[in-house]
């Protein structure tokens, strides 16, 4: 969600009287984030737009933020904050794990997500999607928007740029999709949100998270799924 740019008169008249507070704007994470189930793990992505009011801070962000081995959140919001309940989550899940001698599960992650995120609804801007794999329940996908809600769903997706693309998922998205459907899935819509939405865009990273670990790809330029002239009609 980017800031509104703020403009303020200095001592002058004419253009030189105006002048950009950028200093004074949030570091948002305006973005779209996916996850998607399949059987076996689950496919992540996010783009990688980083923006400080109409400014783009930061064009090659990393917004899949691992919390654990094989245990990731997706982040959008103010991006300080969901780098700090990230950390907060991620040191908790590494001791609970030392004291199951056990990997943790994903609905605990989830569910400190959702304990941080609702306990401090007020103070924060973090919408968070966690996704991953676990022995009990596989791959799974919960989605804990601001407020502090927590859901879990076949299929999520967070951030400015999700109200572009709700219709093209609800019409392309089918259960029981492959890993390569998914990641297929994950990439066109995140493109498709990247033309529309000024608040997101750079590159498209997409994890694949099974049993056997995780797989990252970066999808940059011409790897777009419509290369590097616009959307395909």
């Amino acid at each position: 969600m980017a800031a509104v740019t703020v403009w303020e008169p200095r001592a002058g008249t004419g253009p030189a009287g105006l002048h950009r507070e950028w200093t004074a704007e949030p570091v948002s994470t305006g973005t779209t984030i996916m996850a998607v189930e399949f059987d076996g793990g689950v496919v992540i992505g996010a783009d990688s737009r980083t923006t400080t009011g109409a400014y783009i801070a930061n064009r090659v962000t990393d917004k899949l933020t691992p919390v654990h081995d094989r245990i990731f959140c997706c982040r959008s919001g103010s991006a300080a904050d969901t780098q700090a309940v990230a950390d907060a989550v991620a040191y908790q899940l590494a001791f609970h794990s030392v004291e199951l001698e056990e990997p943790p599960r994903v609905r605990t992650a989830a569910r400190l997500f959702q304990q941080s995120c609702y306990r401090y609804r007020e103070e924060l801007s973090a919408g968070i999607i966690v996704a991953g794999w676990d022995p009990r329940r596989g791959g799974q996908v919960y989605v804990v928007p601001m407020g502090g809600l927590l859901l879990r769903q076949p299929f999520a997706v967070g951030g400015s740029g999700s109200s572009y693309i709700y219709g093209f998922l609800d019409a392309t998205f089918q259960p029981g999709m492959s890993r390569s459907q998914c990641q297929e899935f994950v990439a066109r819509g995140l493109a498709l949100a990247m033309v529309r939405d000024g608040s997101s865009g750079g590159v498209i990273r997409l994890a694949a998270i099974t049993e056997e670990g995780v797989e990252r790809t970066v999808l940059a330029g011409s790897d777009l799924p419509w290369g590097d002239g616009g959307p395909a009609v």
